[in-house]
């Protein structure tokens, strides 16, 4: 089966939220990847609102359900009240649980589980009882894992920023070795397996041709730099290539 590919637009945003107006349209923009073919739509709203906005959310949400009934709605952050909150308001398909704070840049860390995983155990367990499908965001380790099956997550999702990162072949191979032994580890877990950050036209397809098992993959930045080339439609369709779909 191709992998599937969400679409993360905080990218758009960003753009948009660099001046007090309207344009770029993050809901117009989600709407043109859908129609292009993307399986879902992602985002992440921080705290400080510096991309996605807790207004932006709902009207994604509806956008996705009153036209695009068939494909998926995947909010990731840091399960912090505010964020608990709106994850029971929205009801999203899935829930990609990320342990970052208001200081980094971008996400660039998974969840030490060990040490959380009695918060992570609840959590889980109350965005799994309100009909989430719940991916936990860990490093390119096999030990986490068995550690993410026992907290209750149905997925993964590997952060791929240091293969991404990769500047050369020797470093590129072992990334992707680390990547690849992580998501081994979750099939053998009884795990799904997402992956995201830092993924692009070029480093994708080996990365899909060595996981048979991934399910998922969650792009925004490199996406909407290739945007600018291609429009978005035109760059959601690579990417679409680059999972494995069959050319349109």
């Amino acid at each position: 089966m191709p992998v599937r590919l969400s679409t993360n637009v905080n990218a758009i945003a960003e753009l948009r939220n660099r001046r007090n107006l309207p344009w770029p349209s993050v809901v117009g923009l989600s709407r043109l990847a859908l129609s292009a073919g993307a399986a879902g739509i992602t985002v992440h709203p921080r705290p400080d609102e510096r991309h996605i906005r807790l207004a932006d959310v709902p009207q994604i949400a509806e956008m996705i359900r009153a036209e695009f009934p068939d494909r998926e709605f995947n909010i990731e952050g840091n399960p912090d009240a505010r964020f608990t909150e709106l994850i029971e308001r929205i009801c999203p398909n899935q829930v990609t649980l990320v342990p970052d704070d208001i200081r980094q840049a971008t996400s660039d860390h998974g969840w030490d589980i060990a040490h959380h995983r009695q918060f992570l155990t609840d959590i889980i367990a109350r965005f799994k009882d309100g009909g989430a499908r719940v991916s936990i965001f860990v490093d390119p380790e096999p030990g986490v894992a068995p550690l993410a099956r026992e907290v209750g997550a149905d997925r993964i999702e590997i952060y791929t920023g240091p293969y991404g990162a990769a500047l050369t072949l020797d470093v590129q191979r072992r990334e992707l070795d680390n990547v690849v032994a992580t998501g081994r580890a979750a099939g053998a877990e009884g795990l799904g397996l997402n992956a995201g950050h830092d993924l692009t036209l070029d480093n994708l397809p080996p990365l899909v041709e060595a996981l048979p098992n991934l399910l998922e993959v969650s792009i925004g930045h490199c996406l909407t730099a290739d945007a600018l080339i291609y429009g978005i439609e035109g760059a959601v369709t690579r990417y679409l290539e680059a999972c494995g779909h069959q050319s349109m």
